[in-house]
């Protein structure tokens, strides 16, 4: 039974790599098109643009997954089955019972691989890619490698490492200079809040810098007067889709204790925890389709079902997320609905090829 595993994982896995391979290079090429129009304000050259967009590829690889998955696994079983090899499997006494073990082994790796890459490389890599193509449009901001966004306000430097949603921003640290180029105060806050059309700053650890020596200070709270306004430093901030899922727990668990609407993060949160699964079940959906309505059509009918099947799952489960939020629907039904449409579909097929 190992080697038929290999066999049908080789065979599913193979396929579903050819296939996000194809849809990253066009999603991505799009992505880069959408980028040229930009190219030549300030800093941003075609080089940055490229970066850009390689940067986002790991955010696309993870949203793309659950068609890559449904169609990939549906043309490498339809190989096997257009092979004759299903049926020789069958003929020789192995289960349908058994090729979907199989075939939900790999799907379990494929769940794995897209969890990496969607919580451990995606976030990191589309937070650069902010960043770098916020700084290359313009000449006041610079990014100093590892330690962060850099940039320059007035007789202050400002170096803030975290970027949240909601205005907010993480580790924020201010070197304030004199005319003299000389260092006057280090300040350091935990976090930053914009309010009342003003940035507040929140755990401040301050210095104050003299020739009398280096007074220290503690403050809960002090306002942050500064020419970067939110608009200019929303361009670096990654979108609530793109965090982890500890990220977005996180958030959530802010707004609410301060009592802030959460219900677009709460959206954002469920989608992400979903997302997996999604994949698992797109995996499951395709062993029904070769099996059944589409075990003697070409490998082209098989692609274009799969598609279909893919785009409208997507269509419906972004249907259903905006009109959860405009209903105001918990989202964690609105995004487990279009989840347990497709697994009932799933085995409402497969007890018809039993």
């Amino acid at each position: 039974m190992q080697i038929l595993d290999r066999y049908i994982g080789r065979s599913v896995l193979w396929s579903t790599f050819i296939t996000l391979t194809v849809l990253l290079t066009l999603f991505t090429f799009f992505a880069f098109m959408d980028e040229v129009g930009d190219i030549g304000k300030g800093n941003y050259g075609t080089w940055q643009a490229v970066q850009y967009v390689l940067l986002t590829v790991p955010k696309l690889a993870y949203q793309l997954f659950p068609v890559a998955a449904l169609i990939g696994c549906t043309i490498g079983l339809g190989v096997l089955a257009s092979n004759s090899e299903l049926t020789v499997m069958r003929a020789a006494g192995v289960s349908l019972g058994c090729i979907v073990r199989s075939v939900m082994k790999v799907g379990l790796l494929i769940v794995i691989v897209s969890l990496v890459i969607g919580e451990g490389i995606a976030p990191v890599a589309e937070e650069r890619a902010q960043t770098l193509r916020s700084v290359a449009k313009s000449d006041k901001l610079d990014l100093g490698g590892r330690s962060g966004f850099w940039a320059r306000d007035g007789d202050s430097f400002v170096n803030v490492r975290n970027f949240l949603p909601g205005k907010r921003l993480g580790g924020v640290t201010i070197y304030t200079f004199d005319g003299e180029q000389q260092l006057t105060r280090m300040l350091y806050a935990e976090s930053a809040v914009y309010q009342d059309g003003r940035w507040m700053l929140e755990n401040i650890t301050g210095s104050e810098v003299s020739f009398e020596g280096v007074t220290a200070q503690r403050i809960e709270t002090e306002p942050w007067n500064t020419r970067l306004s939110p608009d200019l430093l929303s361009v670096v901030t990654v979108k609530p889709n793109t965090l982890s899922i500890m990220g977005l727990y996180d958030y959530v668990s802010y707004l609410r204790e301060n009592g802030l609407d959460a219900a677009v993060y709460e959206q954002a949160l469920w989608g992400k925890v979903v997302a997996p699964l999604v994949t698992g079940v797109m995996v499951f959906l395709a062993i029904p389709f070769v099996f059944g309505p589409l075990r003697s059509v070409s490998i082209g009918h098989r692609i274009l079902v799969g598609t279909l099947v893919g785009i409208g799952f997507h269509l419906l489960n972004q249907m259903l997320g905006y009109l959860g939020l405009v209903a105001g629907i918990y989202p964690a039904l609105t995004s487990v609905l279009p989840l347990a449409l497709a697994l009932g579909a799933g085995f409402w097929l497969m007890r018809r090829i039993y």
